[in-house]
């Protein structure tokens, strides 16, 4: 008999039931919660007279619609301008109360994104299937879990169920054999990994993440890369249980203790690959090829090193493509040809699911230190993804560094990742940002982003371009 991905591991052992179809029914052990696709599912089960089944399974955090200035924080929901972004948090908040369900509300400290957040409290463990509204649900599959994004139908499903409707997906492997040079992060492995396989290239598939530059990346890193598995096409993301994991688990507020931690430790430690498993598709990289990574258009996969230049429609002998490369240079007020490093930026951001962790505004401190940003930026902040977050980064003085560079120093929350909430990106400006997503709007209006890692985004707030870190 051929050994078991990890995937095929979790996914057996939360089997519920299966049809002759493909369909199955899977066992939800945590739900994450927030603001946005909530309040549907909720009424959903008002009106029809059911309670959550397992209040004690839901953890909920408010963070796409709140205000991240400390002033209109202060406020409360009075500091939350827009009406429909007020109701939302609003009713969060109700919703939990009346349902015993735990929420970390705005000006709670351990609030912040809900991608940050459930990792950070041990309420993300190894071999958990875990859902949220959200597509980078993704993200906790760095610790060994399998997690994903679903709809606001499905998360009434799971609050009134503990269960989901699935079909099982393929399994991918990629492996990032080699080491990674100085100045390449997890965000440029990701992105580079995008930039091979497209934005499609996951579809159908859970991708595993292996190999050696994958096993020296801290937990941080690795959740910034499972973070973009959803955008790679892929409905999750994984990267087997080691002694990094079980290290950055013991001792948060959700993980197990004493006897249960011992005999929680020695099963995750089984949340591997056999060595036999068959995968359906293997996809190998070199980590030692890997340059900074910047994207110049409209999808992830538009990404280049930052020695690149962006590609000339006139050369692109695939109407399809270059059909697709014309429509994003003139969304993104660019020319083919432009080398990335002649790319001016009006904006910087640091923040996200992705990047809004305490390594990677350490990061982004080291390369602003001593220095100011460009009088051609007309704005540059730091979001950290949540309030224990903030309070480590400012015991350790980086929210000095980056105040006295000329940037600024927000509360936690999702910020300008997505337009909405009150920081958005101008119509025509461009943003070197530490997010996911570079769509058309998706920071606001017209916006142009370019995803970037935390020190590019740091080395492109001090220069008003990019340039390449590994020369800083």
């Amino acid at each position: 008999m051929t050994g078991q991905t990890l995937y095929d591991k979790i996914w057996s052992a939360h089997l519920v039931k299966q049809r002759d179809d493909g369909t199955s029914l899977i066992y939800i052990d945590r739900h994450l919660i927030h603001e946005v696709t909530s309040p549907q599912a909720f009424e959903g089960l008002r009106l029809a007279d059911r309670k959550p089944w397992r209040a004690d399974a839901n953890l909920a955090v408010p963070d796409h619609n709140i205000p991240t200035t400390s002033e209109e924080r202060k406020l409360g929901l009075d500091g939350i301008k827009d009406p429909v972004s007020k109701i939302q948090v609003k009713t969060l908040g109700d919703n939990c109360r009346e349902n015993s369900i735990l929420e970390l509300e705005m000006n709670d400290l351990r609030q912040g994104i809900v991608h940050v957040v459930g990792p950070e409290q041990g309420a993300t463990l190894p071999g958990m299937t875990i859902v949220c509204g959200d597509s980078h649900t993704s993200t906790h599959g760095a610790l060994g879990a399998l997690a994903h994004g679903i709809g606001t139908s499905e998360v009434e499903h799971v609050l009134a169920t503990q269960c989901l409707m699935q079909k099982k997906m393929k399994n991918m492997l990629v492996r990032i054999d080699g080491s990674l040079n100085i100045g390449v992060t997890a965000k440029d492995v990701v992105l580079a990994v995008i930039g091979k396989i497209g934005t499609a290239g996951g579809t159908g598939y859970t991708i595993e993440f292996a190999g050696s530059v994958i096993r020296e990346l801290s937990v941080e890193g690795r959740m910034t890369v499972c973070n973009m598995a959803i955008e790679a096409g892929a409905r999750a993301g994984l990267i087997a249980v080691d002694e990094k994991t079980l290290r950055y688990i013991e001792g948060r507020p959700f993980a197990p203790t004493g006897e249960l931690w011992t005999e929680a430790a020695k099963a995750w430690k089984t949340l591997v690959s056999d060595e036999d498993a068959e995968f359906d598709e293997v996809v190998v990289l070199d980590g030692s090829e890997i340059e900074p990574q910047v994207t110049w258009g409209t999808s992830p996969e538009m990404v280049l090193p930052v020695s690149g230049s962006i590609p000339d429609p006139a050369l692109e002998s695939d109407p399809t493509k270059q059909g697709n490369i014309e429509q994003a240079l003139d969304y993104m007020g660019l020319e083919g040809g432009t080398a990335i490093k002649d790319i001016k930026l009006d904006c910087i951001f640091i923040g996200s699911c992705t990047n809004s962790r305490i390594e990677d505004l350490r990061e982004a401190a080291q390369i602003v230190a001593d220095k100011k940003v460009a009088d051609s930026v007309e704005t540059a902040m730091v979001v950290p993804g949540s309030g224990l977050v903030k309070k480590q980064a400012e015991a350790e003085g980086l929210d000095l560094i980056f105040k006295r560079a000329g940037l600024e120093w927000r509360e936690p929350g999702c910020s300008m990742c997505l337009a909405m909430n009150a920081d958005q990106l101008g119509e025509g400006k461009h943003c070197a940002s530490t997010s996911n997503r570079n769509f058309e709007g998706r920071q606001g209006f017209g916006g142009r982003t370019h995803l970037v890692s935390p020190g590019m985004a740091a080395a492109a707030a001090i220069y008003g371009r990019f340039v390449d870190v590994r020369k800083l």
